[in-house]
């Protein structure tokens, strides 16, 4: 079977961290959306998503597709009865599709709820979609506790030495290629799970629901409150509370910050802080570039949303419910505007555009550090980014 996952109308509610990736390469949990239904559905996946994003997501053409929806999360249950799906049909709950089976020539209208050559299948069973950035930390106590089995299964768990504590018997899974020495392991508020040459420094105490994936550091002395996630070859230090950073990005010292999301290839500097909760107690609003105005999040909590490849200097602060594009670059004193667009420079003092090429270089130097390729696809998806800064400064 051909299977497909592809972007619906939550990838432009996911802004920014759709610009640089389809919706299914979203880490929730411990593994990314993809790696989950990839997991139960014992197969590859291809995508269908933006075209600029396409050279390096690219759509698997077979004379038969089956389209599952990237923005949800996969369930042993879901996966059953997407696989009974016959040709011509569709799977549905509400207004939103699940899955469809089609031939690959009618691909263009196949997700047009007027097509009546496809028939619609109701769904019933609850599930979790991720419709905007703060589903993400919302949703991730659940995705961390359903990875769980999935990610340790028939993998050999090396008990904790005798320099750390342990408190609780919950879920708790050590890598036998981790270190983890001298740390505080509570599970009895959720499972922890520290993965493949991941490291957990001294001095460290960390709360579930909590995973560290591979090549990943807790430094010294880090408070961790779950429900955490740190995404493979990151850093983190300091104080976090119910953060998922999606990889390749670093926190790596003292500074707070709680009820936030980050993508890759992103720094935070030194003794930054991010606001997570109001003075006034009230609803936070975050910025929608589809609205292109702030809307309300119905959350009394919301941190930090911020875009791939973006930086913070030391002593940034960042007022609650801040959303930052891509390849911003951000620095200066007082707290920053709610709202920062994609290749910004700047701060408080006001904002010039980050020179692609400039920002190009950097990208090439982080890759390289971290041993990976920066590609002409990668080239290419910023320099598409760059130009919708350009045009539209809320961008």
């Amino acid at each position: 079977m051909n299977y497909v996952l592809f972007d619906d109308y939550a990838r432009n509610y996911l802004l920014p961290l759709t610009f640089t990736r389809p919706v299914a390469d979203i880490r929730i949990g411990i593994l990314t959306i993809r790696e989950k239904w990839e997991n139960l559905l014992k197969a590859k996946t291809s995508t269908l998503t933006e075209d600029y994003l396409g050279k390096k997501y690219s759509l698997k053409r077979e004379k038969k597709i089956m389209l599952i929806n990237g923005s949800i999360l996969p369930t042993r249950e879901l996966v059953r009865k997407i696989k009974r799906l016959s040709l011509n049909e569709s799977l549905v709950k509400d207004d939103c599709v699940i899955a469809q089976y089609i031939n690959t020539d009618e691909l263009e209208n196949s997700l047009d709820s007027e097509n009546e050559r496809i028939k619609q299948i109701s769904l019933r069973d609850q599930f979790l979609k991720i419709d905007n950035p703060c589903d993400i930390f919302s949703n991730n106590e659940r995705a961390i506790i359903n990875d769980f089995p999935l990610v340790t299964r028939g993998r050999r768990n090396r008990r904790p030495n005798a320099t750390n504590t342990v408190i609780g018997r919950g879920m708790l899974f050590i890598d036998p290629l981790a270190k983890v020495n001298g740390a505080i392991l509570n599970t009895q508020t959720g499972p922890i799970y520290i993965g493949k040459n991941a490291e957990v420094m001294e001095g460290s105490v960390i709360r579930g629901p909590f995973a560290l994936c591979e090549n990943s550091t807790v430094k010294m002395n880090a408070k961790i409150y779950g429900p955490t996630t740190i995404g493979p070859s990151s850093k983190v230090g300091g104080e976090l509370n119910n953060v998922v950073i999606f990889g390749y990005s670093n926190k790596a010292h003292d500074g707070f910050l709680g009820n936030s999301v980050i993508g890759e290839w992103c720094n935070i500097g030194a003794d930054t802080n991010s606001s997570n909760l109001k003075n006034t107690y009230d609803e936070v609003k975050i910025w929608s570039y589809p609205n292109q105005t702030f809307v309300g999040t119905g959350l009394q909590f919301c941190g930090l949303i911020m875009g791939d490849h973006s930086k913070c200097a030391i002593n940034t602060m960042f007022n609650t419910g801040t959303v930052i594009g891509v390849n911003a670059n951000i620095f200066g004193p007082g707290f920053q505007r709610n709202f920062i667009a994609s290749f910004s420079w700047g701060g408080t003092h006001g904002f010039s555009t980050y020179d692609i090429d400039k920002a190009l270089d950097v990208a090439r130097i982080v890759y390289k550090r971290r041993g990976i390729e920066f590609t002409d696809n990668d080239e290419s998806i910023l320099r598409h980014i760059s130009g919708l800064s350009i045009e539209n400064t809320r961008y």
